[in-house]
């Protein structure tokens, strides 16, 4: 397992990387000095959270992210065993697949629907787009004031930047993967 300094040193560096920016853009950008930056990206220094809380702001990326590990080359999720984001009184239940990645820009979850379920989400920024995947059950979407019902094995593109609602006004129980792909910064 690598330490913490080190993970968050790979983790700057792969942004910073992902981004083509020099070290001399994100000191600007989060006012922490270039060698700073520098020694955090080689391991050399254990930032303190205020400085991880500045490249976080100034990257505009969850302070969280900085703190994760890097991923293997290959994972497996076991998708159940990880902690339910609950909504509307428990009959929504989101659990992260896969968070947040800034190298890829995705975000996947697994998400069950009571019967009777209804979820509003807010309006994302210009350019996100959601994939949405029944895999059990059905499912009334709401995009836009555009009602639609997806099935079983069906799959549904949109873009996220207007209302958007998931429903289930069914008597059985819905599954589905959400994927949510972000624009580039």
């Amino acid at each position: 397992m690598q330490s913490p300094v080190l993970a968050i040193g790979e983790r700057l560096k792969e942004i910073r990387a992902t981004r083509n920016l020099t070290l001399e853009d994100v000191s600007k950008l989060t006012d922490v000095s270039k060698p700073m930056l520098g020694q955090i990206e080689r391991g050399q220094s254990s930032p303190t959270i205020t400085t991880l809380w500045k490249i976080a702001v100034g990257l505009k990326v969850p302070l969280s992210l900085l703190l994760e590990e890097l991923e293997e080359e290959c994972s497996v999720v076991d998708t159940l065993s990880k902690n339910a984001i609950l909504e509307e009184d428990g009959k929504m239940r989101a659990f992260p697949v896969f968070p947040f990645d800034p190298t890829r820009n995705v975000e996947i979850f697994y998400i069950e629907f009571d019967p009777g379920c209804q979820h509003r989400s807010k309006k994302h920024l210009d350019g996100v787009e959601e994939y949405v995947f029944v895999e059990q059950g059905m499912l009334e979407m709401v995009v836009n004031n555009n009602k639609i019902v997806l099935k079983e094995k069906q799959a549904l593109r949109f873009r996220a930047n207007v209302s958007h609602s998931y429903n289930n006004p069914y008597q059985e129980p819905c599954v589905i993967y959400n994927m949510i792909f972000y624009p580039r910064a």
